[in-house]
């Protein structure tokens, strides 16, 4: 590969990741202003839970999955430029919201449209980087997740006791619209299979989304990893919801402290884990496939003491310490989960793989963890006032410990899956 050739793809790399950065810089936002809004639109934690899982995370998944058809088969450039200008238009339009059906709808419309960057963009990747570096770059763009919360909580804090909240979403919501502009301006739609280094007559074929879902269900590797990110997400996407509003209840933190304090710890021990979780698997793959799923399990267990300690623990210096460490590991798991799901199919099938994979990642994650924590929460708050989100947030943690087990299971498949393989090439 001549200079040129890896400048440029670190170049749509780059790109991509910046993508998804503004991705979850409007899909965070919601989290730092939820407590001003709370307070102006007479919600509580189920409806808030509501907000930020469930309702989104339906549209977001369902949708995911026909604009994943069409990238398989459509310009997957187009389809991100696209999306980007959809969800941050609709995100801009959140801040307009006089009570809770309005806002409800307007994210809404930023879940269907963010549900068109991340299958388009990881097979474009696919088809830029070889399987045996899939993993770090899959858990490059993975980063784009931990650098948009912490662009998302500081400049949603600041922008909150600066601006109030709803002047906040038109400032975070309409420069994703110039990014989209220079995704189809810049960025070149690669051929498919182009980076698999292998003669494969299946990479101009052309598969049905039954087919494709028969294909990996048939998969019991993609089928225990897949629930095992997605429990993953269960605790990931809870404490993302609840843990600014924990801090401000429990800690009394202001709203700009959570901001600040939150977006540098999760941003950047995210960032350290998801490019730790993507060249450590890459690294120890080589020798024993099963690796891509015990990274993803080994990181999921060793975060969940520090989660508890995070939730007991009475100093707030030691809790943000807590934090900071468990989010490290427990960032480990998408990268070396995408690549993974990427590696067991086709060259054609992989933005609708994809697709899936958030839809069962989202729907256990980000459908049911927000809203599940916040009905334990208002459950027990006439026990434990304003205690009950620390008690939720225990629960929610403890979830992980499925996930590990999950991905136990699909490196063990994994494992066999390689052994056929190589029988059939033999």
């Amino acid at each position: 590969m001549d200079a040129e050739t890896r400048s440029y793809r670190r170049y749509v790399l780059f790109i991509l990741t910046l993508v998804y950065v503004f991705n979850f810089v409007d899909r965070q936002i919601l989290v730092i202003l939820q407590e001003p809004i709370k307070a102006e639109l007479g919600l509580s934690d189920t409806q808030l839970g509501l907000l930020t899982g469930f309702a989104f995370a339906l549209f977001y998944v369902v949708v995911g999955i026909p604009i994943a058809r069409w990238a398989d088969v459509g310009n997957r450039r187009n389809i991100v430029s696209l999306a980007l200008v959809v969800w941050s238009g609709m995100t801009a339009v959140s801040g307009l919201a006089q009570n809770y059906v309005q806002l409800l709808l307007a994210r809404i419309g930023v879940g269907i449209g963010e549900a068109g960057a991340s299958p388009p963009s990881h097979s474009m990747l696919s088809d830029y980087y070889a399987p045996e570096e899939r993993g770090a770059a899959m858990s490059i763009y993975s980063m784009g997740l931990y650098i948009g919360i912490l662009v998302g909580l500081l400049l949603g804090g600041w922008l909150a006791d600066k601006i109030g909240w709803r002047m906040a979403f038109f400032a975070v919501g309409l420069p994703g619209i110039l990014m989209a502009v220079v995704v189809r301006l810049t960025l070149k739609e690669p051929p498919r299979g182009g980076a698999d280094m292998v003669s494969d007559p299946s990479v101009g074929e052309s598969f049905t989304f039954k087919e494709t879902l028969s294909y990996l269900w048939k998969s019991k590797a993609f089928r225990t990893g897949s629930f095992a990110a997605g429990f993953c997400a269960f605790a990931g996407y809870s404490t993302l919801t609840f843990i600014p509003s924990f801090l401000i209840r429990s800690h009394a933190m202001s709203v700009s402290e959570v901001g600040v304090a939150l977006g540098l710890i999760i941003g950047v021990s995210g960032m350290i884990g998801a490019i730790s979780g993507g060249y450590l698997a890459d690294k120890l793959g080589k020798s024993d496939i099963r690796w891509y799923m015990w990274v993803p399990g080994l990181g999921a267990l060793i975060s969940l003491p520090f989660s508890m300690l995070a939730l007991t623990l009475e100093s707030l210096n030691a809790v943000l310490v807590c934090i900071f460490i468990s989010n490290v590991f427990m960032s480990c798991y998408l990268g070396p989960t995408i690549a993974i799901a990427h590696h067991l199919v086709k060259p054609s099938m992989r933005a609708t793989t994809s697709a899936i994979l958030f839809f069962i990642l989202n729907i256990v994650g980000l459908g049911c963890g927000p809203v599940v924590t916040g009905m334990v929460s208002d459950y027990l708050a006439p026990e434990y006032g304003v205690e009950s989100l620390r008690y939720a947030l225990i629960f929610s943690s403890l979830v992980v410990l499925i996930a590990v087990v999950q991905y136990i299971r699909s490196g063990s498949a994994l494992s066999k899956h390689a052994d056929e393989g190589r029988q059939a090439d033999a």
